[in-house]
């Protein structure tokens, strides 16, 4: 079971990864720069890579949650 969390805390961290990439990004980039307005589609992906990062933390946490529960029992 321990690869399970593993690759739960690996695809926690890859959504954190992915989602802090492009809020970023976005913010460096698309906000906070002169150019052409920003779209209500770009304004949706930025509320959705929020969302991500919020359940890639929640992800981590769980895993890391699990593992510590476990740790108390075999002790």
């Amino acid at each position: 079971m321990k690869f399970l969390d593993d690759r739960q805390k690996r695809t926690g961290w890859l959504l954190i990864v992915v989602s802090a990439g492009y809020l970023v990004w976005f913010l460096k980039v698309r906000l906070f720069s002169a150019g052409l307005p920003i779209e209500r589609k770009e304004w949706i992906y930025f509320c959705l890579m929020i969302g991500i990062l919020m359940l890639g933390t929640a992800n981590v946490r769980l895993a890391m949650m699990r593992e510590r529960k476990k740790q108390g029992q075999s002790q």
